[in-house]
């Protein structure tokens, strides 16, 4: 059975994007971070976005390569889900457009054996599956600024939910990296 891990960045208010949806204040100069970050994408699994957080407009460019080569092989490479209603076609390589219910769709991939599914971005899809209890773990890059406004990942989280910090990763650049389960 497959795991489902969102991997997200946040403000120190709680915010994963400001208040014009910009997330480029997530990205860092610090080569321990990056490293990190680099380590963490040969991790493997399946990739789930929703359609505004796809990440197809950078991740299969040139530039892309250049900045973050590893990262940008492992987000091109490795097999990737997008939920919308609304995309005719997802012309990113290895990618499959979903556009049934979010929630039966992630169920049933977590029945199939195979690898962790990683949800990154999308806080609308981390709400409702959230809600639907689907979610095994938590990995939240907590950023050392404060945007005073923005989209949180849990809007419209019905009902309190309890989790447990099973480890921490602080780094020079300020961030720290929580892991938290169910």
């Amino acid at each position: 059975m497959s795991r489902l891990i969102v991997f997200n960045s946040i403000s120190t208010d709680g915010y994963f994007t400001d208040r014009n949806s910009d997330v480029s204040w997530i990205h860092s100069q610090d080569p321990e971070f990056n490293a990190f970050i680099a380590d963490n994408a040969k991790g493997g699994g399946v990739l789930l976005f929703g359609r505004k957080a796809m990440m197809a407009s950078y991740w299969p460019t040139p530039q892309a390569s250049k900045d973050n080569p590893e990262v940008a092989e492992g987000m091109n490479k490795l097999p990737k889900v997008v939920f919308s209603k609304t995309l005719k076609d997802v012309p990113w390589n290895n990618t499959r457009l979903v556009k049934s219910d979010i929630a039966s769709e992630v169920r049933k991939m977590k029945q199939e054996r195979g690898p962790d599914l990683v949800l990154m971005g999308s806080g609308t899809i981390v709400s409702q599956l959230t809600n639907a209890r689907l979610i095994d773990e938590y990995q939240l890059v907590l950023n050392p600024i404060v945007l005073g406004a923005g989209r949180t990942m849990f809007d419209g989280v019905e009902e309190k939910v309890q989790l447990k910090l099973k480890k921490t990763k602080p780094f020079k650049n300020g961030n720290l990296v929580l892991w938290y389960e169910l």
